[in-house]
């Protein structure tokens, strides 16, 4: 069947594949489909596991954005946000186009947005039934937000995905074999040399990243959940801070795990699914996430199955540290209506300080909140990257750089309004280490992180005395509920408090000698709320 005989035209080209298109095809027929292929496996419990070979994680460096009349004078050109220019990315779309004429294919018809005033239409064309699947479950299928696929649907993006087609650098002005490319021109996405599904769902956040603001919408890498009056809470953190698993709350009700919009209504969910970090995945710890991720209908990536029975092994960090387990939001035992909610009454930002000196929580001010929000700490640790062989402070603006196309004061400055009229509560929790750096101390409790963050979004926490922070300046709870008192103070859990004056005063340097970059783009008020000294 050709796609342009069905009306779906793709930019400038059509693809009329020769072995085949299938279209909009549901769970079952895409899981069946990715097994007689040889694409994936099945689990113990059904769900379908598939291998990302070389790439098991997102290529920043091979992401780029078409240059034109409007992008450039609106991107916040440099690393992050390179350019490709019109020639070049021509190239690689219209190789891409004879590629894929030569494949069998699978396109999705989708939506990435619940609140249908802010919705994008997208359009998957891949050649890998596993990566339909994949978008299938991370994106919103049509009719669940109250849409209608047919003669007349027209995307308003289209993602061509190639991931086994590698491109040529010469050719297509890239990098390496690999290629991201956002043209928001022609309103395309194109993938190539890359199977890691991950590339799919932050190309489009980067597109709404892009879009959203300039509509007066905040775009927010958050998750975000409601307690039973409607209270709503946003968690921002970069991955492995614990984004998924904090807003996974038995007592509320969860709107989103990872990407989300703030509008003069509230809050609504870019997404369908939720894609967790798998690796230690467990019953005891995150019951909820575990299920989900163990039933038919989930994908798990670069997950080890036991040869014999199938069991996922969610331990296991021979293939990447970087294990994923996607999923539909429904699988979630408690779910916002319609993946929507009202004004955040709190406002968490996290951490994982590798450092192990800063508290496990803090009260934000919202100018300090506005320097946190922009610095997005999270330290690496030893191990995780070749070349690191102590904690490394990590700054990566709005927690979300790689998916910033704007300058990070746009997304601040519509963040801020948002809080200067709402008001929600600020804090800043840290998930990392206690007792000393990584390797010395040991990983705050997650049951400790679960108190503290259940004492911020039911109140008890915002009328408890504290303590001010000599070196960051910020309010320290002297207590809370079910935490001991001592992991409060950290310099208090070490065995030499000259070492944690000395690793303190460290890494406040590195806050300030990154946020220079922004000193005359805020306000006095906002460069005077990070750390003294």
């Amino acid at each position: 069947m050709a796609i342009a005989a069905q009306n779906w035209q793709l930019a400038a080209g059509s693809i009329v594949p020769r072995s085949g298109v299938s279209i909009d095809d549901g769970v079952p027929a895409l899981v069946a489909a990715a097994i007689a292929r040889g694409q994936g496996r099945f689990s113990a419990d059904g769900a379908l596991e598939f291998s990302t070979g070389a790439h098991t994680g997102r290529s920043p460096r091979d992401r780029f954005i078409v240059r034109d009349p409007e992008t450039e004078v609106r991107v916040d050109w440099g690393a992050v946000n390179q350019p490709i220019e019109r020639a070049a990315a021509g190239r690689l779309f219209d190789d891409i186009l004879e590629y894929l004429d030569e494949r069998e294919l699978w396109v999705q018809h989708l939506v990435a947005g619940s609140d249908p005033a802010h919705r994008l239409r997208v359009r998957l064309v891949t050649e890998l039934a596993t990566h339909a699947l994949f978008a299938r479950t991370l994106f919103i299928e049509p009719e669940r937000a109250c849409d209608t696929v047919d003669e007349t649907w027209t995307p308003g993006f289209t993602i061509l995905h190639a991931p086994l087609m590698p491109a040529d650098p010469e050719r297509h002005g890239v990098r390496s074999s690999t290629a991201i490319v956002i043209d928001f021109e022609r309103r395309l996405v194109l993938i190539a040399g890359t199977q890691y599904a991950g590339e799919i769902k932050k190309s489009i956040f980067s597109v709404l990243q892009y879009l959203l603001p300039l509509q007066g919408v905040a775009t927010m890498h958050c998750s975000a959940n409601a307690g039973a009056d409607g209270d709503v809470a946003l968690f921002f953190g970069l991955s492995g801070t614990g984004k998924t698993t904090l807003s996974a709350d038995p007592n509320r009700l969860m709107i989103g795990d990872d990407e989300h919009g703030w509008t003069d209504d509230g809050v609504f969910n870019f997404e369908g699914g939720l894609y967790a970090k798998a690796i230690g995945l467990s019953a005891e710890k995150e019951p909820e996430i575990y299920a989900a991720a163990n039933r038919f209908g989930a994908v798990l990536e670069n997950v080890t199955l036991d040869p014999t029975t199938g069991a996922p092994d969610f331990d296991d960090e021979s293939v990447t540290e970087n294990t994923r387990a996607a999923f539909p939001i429904e699988f979630m035992p408690r779910v916002a209506e319609g993946g929507r909610g009202g004004h955040p009454r709190t406002i968490v930002m996290l951490t994982a300080d590798a450092f192990g000196v800063l508290p496990p929580v803090v009260r934000l001010t919202p100018e300090q909140a506005a320097y946190y929000f922009l610095s997005g700490y999270t330290a690496k640790v030893a191990g995780t990257e070749r070349g690191v062989t102590e904690p490394e402070a990590t700054f990566s603006a709005c927690f979300g750089a790689p998916f910033v196309p704007l300058s990070p004061i746009v997304y601040a400055d519509l963040l801020m309004e948002r809080i200067r009229r709402h008001q929600p509560s600020l804090w800043l929790v840290n998930t990392g280490w206690t007792g000393g750096e990584f390797g010395v101390g040991e990983r705050i409790d997650l049951g400790a992180t679960r108190a503290i963050v259940g004492a911020i979004t039911n109140g008890s926490l915002r009328e408890i005395e504290a303590r001010v922070d000599p070196v960051f300046g910020f309010a320290v709870p002297v207590r809370c509920p079910g935490v001991p008192d001592g992991l409060l103070d950290p310099r208090s859990t070490w065995s030499d408090g000259a070492a944690f004056d000395a690793t303190a005063n460290r890494l406040a340097r590195s806050f300030r000698e990154n946020f220079a970059q922004y000193a005359d783009q805020v306000a006095p008020e906002v460069l005077a709320a990070g750390p003294r000294g």
